[in-house]
């Protein structure tokens, strides 16, 4: 990846709107390289300031609905202009001026009297809570839950129609500032990658890196902080959840 494709998934990540993949994608490049990490801080003073509360005034009735319109529209040529060798990543990437265009386009209607919260809290809200909310909303909705060893429990949800999958958990064990909390797909007998994590106090609400595939079983390990040096887990799960 080269600087400024990682410029465009940054302006995404600060409107938390990246799909899990291109979320993976943003997170390892931003891992190896550290310099590019102004644009993550660049980007996110901008959405902050996106999200800024105005004065309301009444706005024309059909303003919403034509500002949404041209929204929608945004993405569209470079969907259709896409080559047919193109990644899925780049297909789906918009550049970092669509993104603010979108986020102008939301300010605007803040400005105009609607959507002031609805702003702020799109701006704020985490991927994985934005995620749950979908999940739960879904009607092929699903979740199973375990009790962990220190009397806490976790909770995954997931959804086939929405391609996403959620971990919700209270009462983790503690663990020290060099090592991290890392979750896997176990399918087929092999552990699969799906994304780090931190919690508050044992509480986390965490959105894997990929979507949950029938029998898959959820699982947690503590690793080295970066996560695990072998791409497999170093050490027994904290726990474990089999999907349906």
């Amino acid at each position: 990846m080269n600087e400024k494709d990682f410029a465009e998934l940054a302006a995404g990540a600060a409107l938390h709107a990246l799909s899990p993949e291109d979320r993976a994608v943003f997170e390892a490049a931003r891992e190896q390289h550290p310099e590019w990490e102004r644009h993550v801080s660049t980007d996110a003073a901008t959405a902050a300031l996106l999200a800024d509360q105005v004065v309301e005034v009444a706005p024309p009735p059909d303003l919403r609905a034509a500002l949404l319109a041209q929204i929608a529209a945004t993405a569209q040529p470079e969907a259709e202009l896409a080559p047919a060798g193109a990644t899925a990543v780049k297909a789906r990437r918009w550049g970092a001026r669509a993104w603010f265009a979108l986020a102008a386009s939301l300010a605007l209607l803040v400005g105009v009297g609607w959507g002031a919260v609805f702003v702020g809290d799109m701006l704020a809200t985490p991927a994985s809570v934005v995620a749950l909310n979908q999940i739960e909303s879904a009607p092929d909705a699903q979740s199973e839950t375990v009790a962990l060893a220190d009397g806490g429990e976790a909770t995954a949800h997931w959804s086939e129609s929405v391609g996403k999958t959620v971990l919700v958990t209270d009462g983790l064990p503690e663990i020290s500032d060099d090592q991290t909390y890392e979750l896997w797909f176990v399918r087929d007998g092999s552990a699969i990658p799906a994304g780090l994590f931190a919690s508050d106090d044992g509480t986390a609400t965490a959105l894997l890196d990929g979507a949950v595939e029938s029998g898959d079983v959820i699982a947690v390990t503590i690793e080295p902080a970066g996560g695990s040096p072998t791409g497999q887990p170093t050490s027994d799960p904290i726990l474990a959840i089999q999907t349906a």
